[in-house]
């Protein structure tokens, strides 16, 4: 997978590529897929709700550009899959899910992975965690026509948010970092994602 899917597809940060094979994305998913754990597809999870195509989680954890330090929102736990990558990658990661049976599993799939030191929080993503704020980086793994103004408030200056903007007609990975003059923002890949709902 990290050869074939990310090297070869110009993922060239060696610590995304590091995490990336250390996290076995199996123990994320229903163990009937299984055999399917590292096939280049976004896979079903359940609750209407996918596991990301490990080229796009590469791809977003490259945009946050994360030293190891860092604060991370990671918006749509789902699985649990990205935010144990963003954990190899970072400090501090807090991840909420709106759907609770979603969240369980995915605390227990990080906690079995060696991954619980990830807050996994239910709620409402578009409102952020304002109490762990600010972040150094917000990773969105939904779809939104627009980024909640909470999500971009709760960065701090700095700060990097990576997420797809769209809808069913088209998406792509936008990266906003806050300035001190403002939003400065750059449309990346196509993509596709569930949209971003509340609670």
């Amino acid at each position: 997978m990290v050869e074939r899917q990310l090297r070869d597809r110009g993922i060239r940060d060696e610590r995304v590529l590091e995490a990336m094979a250390t996290v076995p994305r199996e123990a994320f998913l229903p163990a009937a897929l299984g055999p399917q754990a590292y096939d280049d597809a976004a896979l079903s999870i359940g609750e209407q709700q996918t596991i990301s195509q490990p080229y796009i989680v590469a791809a977003m954890c490259v945009e946050l550009q994360l030293t190891g330090t860092e604060r991370v929102l990671d918006v749509g736990t789902g699985s649990g899959y990205a935010a144990a990558v963003l954990d190899e990658l970072a400090g501090r990661v807090v991840s909420i899910e709106r759907i609770p049976t979603l969240a369980a599993r995915a605390r227990e799939a990080l906690a079995t992975t060696g991954h619980e030191s990830v807050e996994v929080r239910v709620g409402d993503g578009r409102l952020g965690a304002l109490d762990a704020a600010p972040f150094e980086a917000i990773a969105v793994a939904a779809a939104t026509e627009r980024i909640p103004d909470a999500l971009y408030e709760q960065l701090a200056m700095g700060g990097r948010l990576v997420a797809p903007r769209g809808g069913s007609t088209g998406q792509h990975l936008v990266r906003i970092v806050k300035t001190a003059d403002g939003r400065h923002e750059t449309v990346g890949l196509g993509c596709r994602f569930v949209p971003l709902v509340g609670e």
